[in-house]
């Protein structure tokens, strides 16, 4: 993924219509690094030498994103169906609404994956865009909060216990997660085709918002649900949070936040970086983070697939001793 062998454009000094070239600049003589040559506007030549980072994600990604979206398409769609089927009834594995819903949230991930996905040129508009974030990101929000909800109220979650419990949690974390998903919608648009996030101070606000809002949920919130269960043994005060396999979720999405507020710190300037290379490796940790938040879509399903089947089989022997006793029952009364 990435092409870091195009060329470079020319760079323009708005104020004194000066331009130059990447190419010109290197051929520079060495002493302009050191001196301090400013023009009348009090422009220099160091703070307009050009920091261009490697994309790692521009149109020679687009594979990657396709495979992923049909992959994450198909395997949800498959473990949806496979936890809908009778077999997996509320008996058996007991919490298969909540399953069905992270299931649901992997899948409209998925099929927003291609609206974002870099060179479909003619596809984007602004509309477009803000719809394929809005859905990208309620998606992944829901996914957590389901499972960060599960973990904690698991024992509640019962449906054949607290029918209501589960319909008005699920509509209340959806709705949240809707809610957290527009500042990024209303943030985006498109630029040269592609869906991104342009530089406006109208905007600003939103953007920080969507960086603190990520942090919270990819990464404060999985740190929260460990610091509890720790918390919980160390006092041996209960359980605490339930930990499963579906844990292993946030492991993508965690850089995501870490590296969101970071560069939303490096934007805001409360944290400078001195270095070209400093601001290049942070434009390309953005674009890994992202790449692996995508690949979650893939993975999920298998996680659910793996926890539904160590659920039922930890749930089938406690439902065969009633119908052993039955069987026996029946041998008896045959007898007598």
């Amino acid at each position: 993924m990435g092409n870091c062998l195009n060329p470079v454009e020319t760079l323009s000094l708005d104020k004194n219509e000066t331009q130059f070239t990447l190419e010109n600049w290197n051929y520079l003589d060495e002493d302009l690094y050191n001196a301090s040559y400013e023009y009348t506007n009090d422009y220099s030549l160091m703070p307009a030498a050009p920091c261009y980072s490697c994309n790692l994600l521009d149109r020679s990604s687009l594979p990657f994103f396709m495979l992923t979206s049909v992959l994450g398409v198909l395997a949800s769609g498959s473990i949806l169906f496979a936890i809908l089927r009778s077999f997996f009834h509320w008996q058996i594995c007991p919490n298969w609404p909540i399953l069905a819903q992270v299931a649901v949230g992997s899948a409209l991930f998925s099929t927003a994956v291609p609206i974002l996905a870099p060179g479909l040129y003619n596809a984007h508009s602004t509309a477009l865009c803000n719809l394929g974030y809005w859905v990208w990101y309620t998606s992944a929000f829901a996914q957590a909060l389901l499972i960060g909800c599960y973990a904690c109220l698991n024992p509640k979650l019962n449906v054949g216990q607290v029918p209501g419990l589960t319909l008005g949690l699920s509509v209340g974390l959806w709705g949240a997660a809707a809610l957290l998903g527009l500042p990024i919608a209303l943030a985006s648009d498109t630029y040269s085709g592609l869906c991104t996030f342009p530089s406006s101070r109208d905007t600003e606000a939103l953007k920080y918002t969507h960086c603190a809002i990520c942090f919270t949920i990819f990464t404060v919130l999985p740190l929260v649900l460990l610091a509890a269960k720790g918390l919980k043994i160390a006092l041996s005060k209960g359980p605490g949070p339930w930990v499963s396999v579906l844990w292993i979720w946030f492991i993508f999405w965690w850089p995501h936040g870490m590296v969101l507020i970071f560069d939303a710190l490096v934007r805001s300037k409360t944290i400078l970086l001195h270095t070209c290379q400093s601001q290049k490796i942070l434009d390309a940790m953005l674009n890994v983070a992202e790449a692996l938040s995508m690949l979650h879509c893939v993975t999920t399903p298998l996680l659910l697939a793996l926890f539904c089947h160590q659920t039922t089989r930890r749930s089938l022997p406690s439902l065969s001793l009633p119908a052993r006793q039955a069987s026996q029952m029946d041998t008896l009364v045959g007898k007598s």
